[in-house]
């Protein structure tokens, strides 16, 4: 079965760059990316013990949502328009795509509308590309301040999709930033619980460098089409 395979050797991946990185690998959270995944993929994947799953548009999760065991803890990854942020709420229990405050103002109403929390990430950019959205690092600070002060907004910590390079440990220096920035935050209501970074390309050096959430999708489902 090429997805129990799939899933030990990321498993053992995992456990081998926490060992490097001293902490336990039950510590940190695996997300397995189902963009383009069939939900009886992810329904197997389920019943091989993940329970964190990610997607990246909301027209392709909802229906696997709706069919899927009600036990899923669902993440949402990818860039987050407002006009769609009700059905987010409505169907993801943590946003982590974060990226602006106008976003967070929009999340912020929907919360009071239906008297509800809405658990977030803040999206980092930390590489400071035109191509890709998030708050700058120099921001991060002030942004958490502000919607510290919303009520029905909850930040748990902060996610980040650094430049890609073929060579992985290129992008060691990004991850070692992210990590300082997340630890350095020490703000009221703010509650630092998560430092998502890592995909399949590059996870075991997101957690030697201090990633306790990683989001994989080819390493469990093999290569997709987008």
């Amino acid at each position: 079965m090429a997805m129990q395979e799939n899933m030990q050797q990321v498993y053992q991946r995992l456990r081998q760059a926490a060992n490097r990185a001293h902490v336990p690998w039950e510590a940190i959270t695996l997300v397995a990316v189902t963009k383009s995944v069939p939900g009886s993929a992810i329904e197997q994947a389920w019943q091989l013990g993940i329970r964190h799953f990610g997607e990246n548009r909301v027209q392709e999760a909802l229906p696997k949502i709706s069919s899927l065991p009600p036990g899923i803890t669902w993440h949402f990854l990818g860039h987050l328009q407002t006009n769609k942020v009700r059905h987010v709420v409505e169907h993801f229990q943590l946003v982590q795509s974060l990226d602006r405050m106008k976003l967070a103002r929009a999340l912020q109403k929907e919360g009071e509308d239906r008297g509800k929390v809405i658990q977030v990430l803040l999206q980092v950019n930390i590489g400071d590309e035109k191509s890709k959205s998030g708050f700058h690092p120099d921001e991060i600070e002030d942004v958490l301040v502000e919607i510290s002060t919303f009520s029905h907004l909850r930040v748990l910590g902060l996610m980040a999709i650094p430049p890609y390079f073929p060579d992985a440990e290129a992008v060691r220096p990004y991850f070692r930033k992210m990590n300082g920035l997340f630890r350095q935050i020490c703000i009221p209501n703010v509650q630092m619980e998560y430092l998502s970074m890592g995909m399949t390309h590059d996870f075991e050096i997101a957690v030697e460098e201090g990633a306790n959430m990683v989001r994989l999708g080819t390493a469990l489902f093999g290569e997709r089409a987008d």
